[in-house]
Parts: structure tokens; sequence; C-alpha cells
């Protein structure tokens, strides 16, 4: 890998071009070859935003287009993000399972770095870089390179200065021993050499007594002595101070730039909720138009966005179903340019994707548009191809009405759509499966009856209406209290003005009719780019299919991944109890008097990413925002000043603090912005989670890009305080 392979890139079924692939030398990245010349840093993408490594023909592209060559011979690289798959076909299968076997092992290795080996192997990849004549030694200008790479604008006084205390040969070279001791002054961490100092008093180290003292002060849960021991066999790294039961500074870095060291409980980063309630007592990570991978007016429509809606843990996806050439039925945004997939490959995608990330139930959300006859068809696939993991009957047939829990359902596949009445289920009754779309003409009556006379127009074969057992499509027609008894294995569609009305006008009716139905509310069609809504204010009212365009980055799905980041991402996460109890009394819009009081240190920032990499001199000036996303009287942001000319080290040592009615709902958001004086500030990272998984404390906070990528060694330092009350 690192001597390069040429590789086959594979476009279409004619654009095959043979590219030169070179592992760099940092084990970190990949040079390819571009036909047109651009930028060096174009021409590089990075092993830690691969999301996946397939073999064989197991992507869209290879099983259209990869036909010319044996599925030995191929691989695909998926990205994280929006960047598209690479398809790649090798002259041999030995060099195919080289690139597949080595960016395994790379990965691997990758996740299995700390961040202290991350920031080492950062900083001497830029090192690397500014060395222009590769002689291993470092002039000023050299170092003064160096510093602008990594998002440093020192004075140059001080810059040299700093310079020639580390040229102890004094040969206006930096080499060998120089350059470490340079690279670590560089590095210092001021404020946390403060706090250690703080705790391990004049011996400048930490006995396992003193690092329980600081622990205690953290608030750290199952503080003792034997945990305190336990850190320092874990983090340090001088064996004599270890062999003592001592943390040194370094140690003690090492430690809080650890997961263990972070803003995230790490008890909270796998399955640790109850899995045993009923469905609609979950919020349930859920896509919108899945099938898309840009706008839903002319984007291309792709198997691909639901292998990636998987692999970021989402559990009800949907499927616009059309009637389709040769009997087939398709998927695509209906009367646009989207481009059109057939059904049964989206079926087969969910059969080889679905349970990849999370072993809980997914959800098919189907929208119908289709004939009876395709409808067989649809139902034909459903069964044929998903098999004993399609649900096609209840587990329980004593309770059939009775939601299964997450837990009963693991590795199941749901159908949601129209249900005939058991009395007619043989005739075809009509029955319109079709979103309500236009929300203005839903409030008309004479658009309400044509809206019926239009619904006569379609049909629901027998076939797929055996397929939904507990997801029931139903519309919600109101909220009053109503002498029948609630039908929990009904789902109601709600656009997104639809749901705040509800929330707005029923309150606290619409958050007792979520503890035991299903609602799954989704994105005005007028969002021709297919840009999302916030979700908070569906969770707040207990909805828990909560559906976004996850090809459409941008706050709203960060807040979506901060909500599902615990739990294992595995798509499911238990609603507080306020919004579980039939009986609640919550409402969001009257939560009641301030419970909780969240204090914020905003200390410092370490290795922010440099924003115009193709301008040397260009370095951020960031400025740090607390956001509070929950219920309206909860919401609130606060930001810091910001530092000019330093995304390396910055520091602030300001304070925000919230008052918070409703804590348990609370999504927390650290965002990071590049300040500018004349247009909207650019966004650097950010990084979003609950606020029952925020631990107190000194914690660094890992920052991610705007597609949900790691910017490591980007991070924050905060200090954090809970006061319940």
């Amino acid at each position: 890998m690192l001597r390069g392979s040429r590789l086959c890139k594979i476009r279409s079924r004619t654009w095959h071009k043979e590219r030169l692939y070179r592992l760099q030398e940092d084990g970190l990245s990949v040079w390819f070859q571009r036909r047109i010349p651009r930028a060096p840093s174009q021409h590089i993408f990075f092993v830690q935003h691969i999301e996946a490594v397939r073999e064989g023909h197991q992507s869209e592209g290879l099983r259209r287009f990869g036909g010319a060559f044996p599925p030995a011979r191929c691989l695909t690289i998926a990205f994280k993000g929006r960047r598209k798959n690479l398809d790649l076909a090798a002259a041999t299968p030995e060099e195919a399972q080289r690139w597949v076997r080595g960016l395994a092992k790379l990965r691997a290795r990758l996740d299995a770095m700390s961040q202290r080996e991350r920031l080492d192997h950062w900083i001497h990849s830029y090192l690397h870089r500014a060395d222009s004549n590769q002689d291993s030694k470092m002039s000023f200008k050299e170092i003064k390179s160096l510093l602008r790479m990594v998002n440093v604008d020192m004075n140059d006084m001080y810059a040299y200065r700093l310079f020639k205390e580390c040229d102890h040969s004094n040969n206006e070279r930096l080499e060998g021993a120089e350059i470490e001791e340079f690279l670590r002054r560089l590095l210092k961490r001021p404020e946390l050499e403060e706090i250690f100092h703080r705790y391990s008093g004049e011996d400048r180290v930490l006995s396992a007594p003193e690092l329980l003292e600081f622990l205690e002060d953290q608030g750290e849960d199952g503080a003792t002595l034997a945990r305190a021991q336990q850190l320092i066999h874990t983090y340090e790294l001088n064996e004599t101070a270890k062999q003592h039961e001592l943390m040194t500074l370094d140690g003690f870095m090492m430690y809080l730039l650890s997961p263990e060291g972070a803003a995230l409980d790490p008890a909270h980063t796998c399955v640790f909720q109850d899995m045993d309630q009923p469905l609609s007592h979950y919020f349930i990570s859920s896509s919108h138009n899945t099938y898309l991978t840009d706008s839903q007016i002319g984007g291309p429509s792709s198997t691909e966005a639901y292998v990636r809606a998987f692999a970021q843990g989402c559990r009800c996806v949907e499927l616009d179903c059309w009637e389709g050439p040769g009997g087939e039925p398709v998927i695509y945004h209906g009367h646009t340019l989207t481009s059109k997939i057939l059904f049964r490959d989206v079926v087969q995608a969910v059969r080889d994707h679905a349970f990849t990330l999370s072993p809980y139930p997914v959800i098919l959300s189907l929208e119908n548009h289709c004939g009876l006859e395709q409808q067989a068809v649809m139902a034909r696939h459903l069964r044929a191809i998903l098999g004993d993991v399609l649900v096609t009957q209840a587990l329980d047939s004593q309770n059939p009405e009775e939601l299964p829990s997450p837990e009963q359902l693991k590795g199941r596949v749901l159908v949601k759509g129209k249900k005939l009445p058991a009395a007619r289920s043989e005739d075809g009754r009509i029955l319109s499966d079709q979103e309500e779309e236009d929300e203005e003409e839903e409030e008309a009556e004479a658009t309400e009856q044509r809206r019926r006379l239009i619904s006569q127009a379609k049909q629901i074969s027998p076939e797929l209406s055996a397929l939904a057992v507990y997801c029931c499509a139903t519309r919600l027609r109101t909220l009053c209290p109503n002498p029948v008894p609630p039908q929990p294995c009904q789902v109601s569609s709600l656009s997104e003005r639809k749901a705040k009305k509800l929330i707005r006008e029923a309150g606290n009716s619409f958050v007792r009719h979520n503890t035991r139905q299903l609602t799954r509310v989704y994105p005005l069609g007028l969002r021709m780019n297919s840009a999302n809504y916030s979700p908070q204010e569906m969770w707040n009212s207990g909805c828990q299919l909560v559906a976004l365009n996850f090809q459409t980055p941008g706050y709203e799905m960060d807040l979506n991944a901060g909500r599902f980041l615990i739990n294992g991402q595995c798509g499911y996460i238990l609603k507080p109890a306020c919004l579980r109890q039939p009986d609640t009394t919550f409402d969001p819009e009257c939560p009641g008097p301030p419970r909780t009081t969240l204090t914020i240190q905003v200390l410092t920032a370490q290795q922010l990413p440099k924003l115009n990499t193709e301008k040397p001199n260009s370095i951020v000036d960031p400025l740090v925002r607390v956001e509070i996303h929950g219920v309206p009287a909860d919401c609130a942001r606060k930001e810091t000043n910001y530092v000019l000319n330093n995304g390396f080290n910055p520091r602030w040592g300001q304070t925000l603090q919230f008052q918070l009615r409703a804590p348990e709902l609370v999504l927390v958001r650290f965002v990071v912005e590049d300040y500018d004086t004349t247009s909207p500030n650019d966004f650097v990272g950010q990084f979003t989670l609950p606020l029952n998984s925020l631990k107190q404390g000194y914690r660094h906070i890992h920052l991610l890009s705007k597609d949900g990528a790691s910017l490591s060694p980007a991070t924050l330092f905060v200090h954090i305080r809970i006061q319940r009350f």
C-alpha cells in the first residue's frame, strides 16, 4: 500500500479509469491521482472518514456497472457524510485483498489510538510537511510555516525566542531532540498543569489518595481508592511512577484526554436502558425520503442512501412506492426528476444492512402509490427477500393489539402501511396511503371531501394489508376524549405543521396520545431542497418517529445524532417517565418552574481545524457557543468572546449559565465558530449530547465536523456543574 497500486475507478457502465492510490507515510491518509490537477490537499482521503470497506460487488455502483470485473477483484470504500462511494477494481484478487485487509487494520489501529497518540501523529505529519527540503532539520522559516499550518499566528519575536531556547546547537536549525523540545513547549497545557498542581502539591506527582480527591471533586460515581489505582495503571506512561502508584502530569493528561475524561458518560455508550417496554415508549431514529442522496426535486435515488441511514443508527426508513415498468414497483419522489430504483433492490439492502449496527427492529414506512397488482408484487418481494425476519403476525396471539418491546422484536422488520378492516379484507377495500403533503388544503372541509374522492381512486391489496401488523397507518383526526379505547397498533403520520398545531392546541392530550400509540412526523413538502425542521419540538410531546432528511447536514441532524448518541447508538432511546405515563399531566408548553442549573465554564480549545487550508496565512478567530435545546422555556444560547488568530490553543475562561425546567428532555450543543465581522461566522466543529449523559467536572469535548466525522485531535476543555433542586 505504501508503494501504491493502480486501481480502476468505476463510475458508470462506460466510465472506468485507472488511477494510482498510495498510502501516505503517516498511515492515516491515502493519496490518489486526479485527472484534473487541484490543490494537493484535495488529492487525499483520510482513514478516519471511512465508514466501511466492502469486498466484491457490495455497492449499488458495482452491482450495476462492475459486471466486467470479477467480484474477487472489487472493493468499495464507503465514506461518512455525503461523500460518494469509491468503487474500485484491482488487477488481481490478491491486490484487492491487500487493500481490504490493510484498510481494516489501519481503521482498527486508529480506533485503538489514544488522544495523545493521535495528537503526536497529527503534529508530526505537519512537521513532515513543513520541512520543505526534507532534511529532518527545521529552520525558523520552516517553524513559522509549521505554526501557520497548525492554526497559530504567533508573534515573530515570541516564536523566535522559543526557537532559540530550543536551539542548543546554536546553528539556526532544530533537529532531533531540539524539535521534540520545541513541540513539547508548543503543546503545553498551562490550564491542565494548574489543575494538576492544585492536587499534587510540591512533589509534582499525584498519589492514589490525591487522585481520589480529584475524582471526588469531579463528582465521579464510584470514586474509590481502588478506582484511582486502576486509572494510574491504565494511563500513567512512566513505568517507575506506575510501580509506586503515582501519576505524573503526562499520565494525568492522558486520562483527561481519554473517553473516561470526556463529557459523554462512558456508561451511556453501550445499551443501558430498559428495552422491554412497548415501542411507543421510545424515541426511534427515523428517516424521511430515505432513498434520496440530495434534494427531493432532481437528486439521485440510491440504495446506498439506505445503507448510510442504517450506518447512522436509523431504525425507520421510508419507501415511496410507485408503478414501475415490467410489473416491478419503483421507489422515487413522485412527479419530480429524481431517479428511480427498484423496490426489490431496496428490500435486499434492508436485508443485508439493517442490523449491522443495531439489533433492534426496523420499520419500513411505505408510502404506497401502486395499483393492486404491483402492491401484490411488493408483498411477495417483502416475504421472499426478508423471510422470517419480516413480522407477518402478532407475537402474542392472546394480546394481538399490544405493542411489543424492542427486545421482543430484535432482528425483525415491521411494515408500516394501510390495513383493511377485518370484515372487508378480501375485497381490496379502497384506501389511500399518501402522506398529507398540503396542510393548508387539509384545513378546508371542501378539500377534505375532495381528498376522500381522490383516495377512492386507490385501493390496497389484501396481500400488502396483511403485512401491517403492529404499524397500521391511520389519519389522526381528533384528540378529543373518545369512548373508543386506544389502539396501540395504529400509527399516525403528521406533517411538521400539523404536529406543531397539535402541540400548541392539544398540549397534554397529544402527549397522552403518544404514550400509547406511535406518531410519525415528516418535513413539509414545501422544503424543496430537503431542508429539515427542528426535531426537538416533536420529541418534547413524545412523538416517537421524528423523520428527518438524513442526507442534509445541519444543526437539526446534529440534534438527531446527539439524541441517539447514547444507548449503544442502537436507534432506540427510552422516553422520560413524564412522556410514558398514560395519565401524565406534562405539557411542554407549561413545564413548571426551573429544577436544574447548568453552569459551563469554557476554558480552552486544542488543535481546531484550519478552515482555509489553501491560504497559509488564514487563521481562525474562534468563539464557543453553548446551545440548550429542550421545551420552549428552556431553549437558549450563550457564547464566549472570540480569540483573535489562534485555533491551536485559544483560552477563554468564561462562564455560561442556564436555568432548566425540563432537564430530562434537554440536549446540550457545543459549537465552535470562526468569528467574522462582515459576514456570518463559519462553522468549525460541534458536539451534541443529552444533559442526562453529560458528566460533571473538568471534561474534554471531542469535536465533530458538519457531517458527523471526527475532527480529532480537536477538543474543547470545559468545567461542567449541574445543580438539581
